[in-house]
């Protein structure tokens, strides 16, 4: 070869890809299927991975690097590939989901002068979205904008939707986007012909891989959302369809299609009666709506959505009930797609400790146990390590049997009278507040979603640093907002707005809170904090 040959060859370059997935996507799936691609195909191919961690604090990237062959042998030499991605030398990145996605952004992988990103914008929710507080969830239009302005070109769609919509996995549905995206130069048949060369799962996979390619020909255009629900064309229940009737009757706009779910949500919880009484609790809001109200109903919705959720708080005996369902037992089959013949064992880890354990108990009972030193010593040695059961097996679907029937005394149990007690003081106080401010009786009822699931995570919700210290009277700095000593005190975001505090430093003005930080304020509400307390 002259030089001018071989000028050419050594401009020759590898098309990167790189791969970011959670755990349980087929990443190493897709990976081997582009590497079965390019070598069928006339490429060198080399294929790497850097695992990720558990619990979705990261995933797996893989990375794959494809050569042409026949640049390889005019160059009488084998191709030195990479190992990792480097940043900004990336052509293409496949993301499993959004978050992952703009991972990949802000690792520098994705460059507007040179990478196709091919993104899933279903969210699986990471664990510091999960355990925060209020509402972790980060942003989705803003992460979604943010791919947009990083890559050359963003190829995004539910992706997730089309495979459960196919039964098959979500890697199917990226190789056909890729497929579809005509980034690579192989023709449709080599795509699929590399599916069936792995001889797992080929109908299913195939049937993924054609919803993926026609979705990104037409240029990821949006998987259409499922039905949502509407009381008036599908079948009631039968036990609460005169109250769903009433309801629809009775409520307009937001608050209309939230009360009509709670009802039926009440009711599987517990019974009709307990739905009945969510419904007399929210018949003051109604009046408070139509007197103190701007007309958007706001207040009504948001309360409707949080006593619901409020009156159905996780216990050990919903745990239970859930566990056992049939639909449930259906969903695993369905998700580790059991084939005839194969049998089924799930395996659940349960840990309750003394606490829970006294809150399932009538109220005097459960009061007796916290209190009597040596039970609760004996209780806790018992319940120190968790335990394993098998829902499939008789003996453990038998003892959940039995925990979920306890439903029918779950009103007079000790949980359930902590419980109703919190609610009617939260009910009253945004009842309260909305008589003088509505826009803050809004916020003081989303406040509400602070104190949620179960054990220590509901425990950090009513602990001093939030609910359980945030409904006081008023102190010297909230006198500019609180005109009487009946007004409730919150740090909400329409009272704290006007004063240009950041989020951290509300957090930070909670009583606890402060007297570890360096808030500036953190004198003062100690102060208002110790004073609340006493007279309260």
């Amino acid at each position: 070869m002259d030089d001018e040959g071989q000028a050419r060859v050594a401009t020759v370059r590898p098309i990167t890809i790189a791969v970011v997935a959670l755990g349980g996507e087929g990443g190493g799936v897709l990976a081997d299927w582009i590497v079965d691609l390019a070598q069928h195909g006339g490429y060198l191919a080399q294929a790497t991975s850097v695992p990720g961690v558990a619990q979705r604090t990261g995933a797996t990237i893989y990375y794959v690097e494809l050569f042409p062959k026949a640049a390889a042998q005019a160059a009488g030499r084998a191709p030195v590939l990479a190992l990792m991605p480097v940043p900004g030398d990336v052509d293409i990145v496949l993301a499993s989901e959004l978050m992952e996605a703009a991972r990949a952004v802000e690792r520098g992988f994705i460059t507007p002068e040179r990478t196709l990103l091919i993104a899933s914008t279903h969210r699986v929710f990471a664990m510091t979205e999960k355990i925060a507080l209020a509402d972790g969830r980060v942003d989705a239009p803003a992460l979604l904008t943010a791919c947009r302005e990083a890559a050359r070109e963003l190829l995004a769609f539910d992706m997730e939707a089309l495979a459960e919509a196919t039964g098959s996995v979500l890697s199917a549905v990226l190789f056909g986007a890729l497929a579809g995206s005509a980034a690579l130069p192989f023709p449709r048949m080599a795509f699929e012909a590399a599916i069936r060369r792995g001889q797992v799962g080929v109908e299913r996979s195939l049937a993924a891989f054609g919803a993926g390619f026609e979705a990104a020909q037409s240029g990821g255009a949006a998987v259409a959302p499922a039905a949502s629900i509407d009381h008036g064309t599908r079948a009631a229940p039968r036990a609460v369809r005169d109250l769903l009737d009433a309801a629809a009757r009775d409520f307009t706009g937001d608050a209309r299609a939230i009360v009509l779910v709670a009802i039926e949500r009440l009711a599987d919880y517990q019974d009709k009666s307990y739905a009945r009484q969510f419904l007399a609790r929210l018949a003051r809001f109604q009046d408070i709506e139509r007197q103190h109200g701007d007309g958007s109903g706001a207040l009504l919705a948001e309360t409707a959505r949080q006593l619901a959720l409020a009156m159905t708080y996780e216990d050990t005996i919903r745990v239970a009930e859930l566990k056992i369902r049939s639909s449930r037992f259906a969903r695993v089959r369905e998700e580790v797609r059991i084939e005839d013949g194969q049998i089924l064992e799930i395996a659940e880890f349960f840990h309750p400790r003394t606490q829970e354990i006294a809150d399932t108990l009538p109220a005097a009972l459960g009061h007796w146990l916290l209190r009597t030193r040596w039970a609760r010593a004996l209780l806790d040695r018992a319940t120190r390590k968790g335990r394993v059961i098998k829902t499939t097996s008789v003996g453990g679907f038998l003892l959940l049997y039995a925990l979920a029937k306890l439903k029918r005394l779950r009103r007079r149990s000790l949980r359930s009278a902590a419980e109703q007690a919190a609610l009617s003081h939260w009910l009253n106080l945004v009842a309260a507040t909305a008589r003088t401010d509505y826009p803050l009786a809004v916020e003081v009822a989303r406040m509400r979603n602070l104190v949620k699931g179960y054990g220590d995570t509901r425990e950090g919700g009513q602990a001093p640093t939030s609910m359980g210290k945030l409904w006081t009277k008023p102190s010297p700095i909230w006198a500019s907002r609180t005109p009487t000593a009946q007004t409730p005190v919150i740090p909400a975001k329409a009272a704290i707005e006007s004063r240009g505090w950041s989020a951290t430093e509300c957090l930070e003005l909670l009583p606890g809170k402060a007297r570890n930080s360096g808030c500036p304020h953190k004198s003062r509400s100690v102060d208002a904090a110790k004073s609340s307390s006493a007279s309260s």
